[in-house]
């Protein structure tokens, strides 16, 4: 395989996983699978969509949808991965940078050694001169941009800080004609991802598309291409063993091959994993 040009830390989708040799016994017997049994630690998630700017011009059209569809999906997983959820959703207006970084803050401290944390961002996302990442809040000015929106050192302090596992996914574009000509267009989430994915700080990255390319999304699909991919992913697209659970490699594998065909090629989503760290599921349900 020739080598990748993808920056290192950064992945792309993991190779479709190998299927077990067989059932275990009592399913075999049964002839049905056997429903996946966990240790039931809580799940901590902080969803944040805006698809309603103060200044209407920057609006977008399904991120707000986006954050509460994927909130909404992760609700049925009390029982069954994790033994509560608990989240915080904050949408359009909801979504200003004090009330964002109060709900990082909150994922920081909330989350325990054996519970899991999640951040889902969607809105718009930009790069500043000297190529730091930034998501832009509601009430976000951009002649202000590091004092109004939400930067790499506040996202890296909320999940790097977890204490249990960590993962980000990132939906958010760009829109040069939208947000001006005086701002960077780059949407490049590979510097922020490849330092959340360092082996000290520990977190997945699911980031919705390459910096040079735009996160697509239409009415058609009633969601991003990315947060769609990912909501059938976690339904059990992603499922390739089919017993039961989606692992963060199985998602990266189907995110990669699902909004390829959404997009006709025109959207790459990336994965950055930790050095070394070994797979694991991330929801669990019944199996096919």
């Amino acid at each position: 395989m020739p080598q990748s040009s993808v920056p290192l830390g950064i992945s792309l989708p993991a190779p479709l996983p190998t299927p077990p040799a067989g059932p275990p016994a009592a399913a075999a017997a049964a002839g049905t699978p056997t429903p996946p049994v966990f240790l039931k630690s809580r799940l901590f998630i902080v969803a944040v969509g805006v698809s309603t700017y103060a200044r209407r011009e920057y609006s977008l059209e399904l991120a707000a949808k986006d954050a509460t569809d994927f909130s909404n999906l992760m609700d049925a997983q009390v029982g069954r991965m994790y033994s509560s959820v608990e989240k915080r959703l904050l949408t359009n207006e909801a979504a200003t940078r004090a009330s964002v970084l109060a709900a990082l803050e909150w994922l920081r401290q909330s989350t325990g050694p054996d519970d899991t944390g999640m951040l889902f961002i969607a809105g718009h996302g930009l790069n500043d001169s000297s190529g730091k990442y930034f998501f832009l809040p509601h009430d976000v000015d951009l002649k202000r941009l590091a004092r109004s929106a939400i930067g790499e050192a506040e996202l890296r302090k909320a999940l790097a800080g977890l204490r249990g596992k960590a993962m980000m996914f990132v939906d958010t574009c760009h829109s040069g004609n939208v947000l001006g000509s005086g701002i960077s267009v780059n949407n490049e989430v590979g510097r922020l991802a490849n330092t959340l994915a360092a082996a000290e700080n520990g977190v997945i990255v699911f980031s919705a598309s390459t910096g040079k390319q735009e996160s697509i999304e239409s009415k058609s699909w009633g969601n991003g291409a990315f947060t769609k991919a990912l909501i059938a992913g976690l339904t059990g697209g992603a499922d390739f063993r089919k017993d039961g659970v989606v692992t963060h490699q199985g998602l990266s594998y189907f995110l990669g091959q699902e909004v390829k065909t959404l997009t006709k090629g025109r959207q790459t989503p990336v994965t950055a994993v930790p050095m070394g760290m070994v797979d694991f599921p991330l929801v669990a349900f019944a199996a096919r």
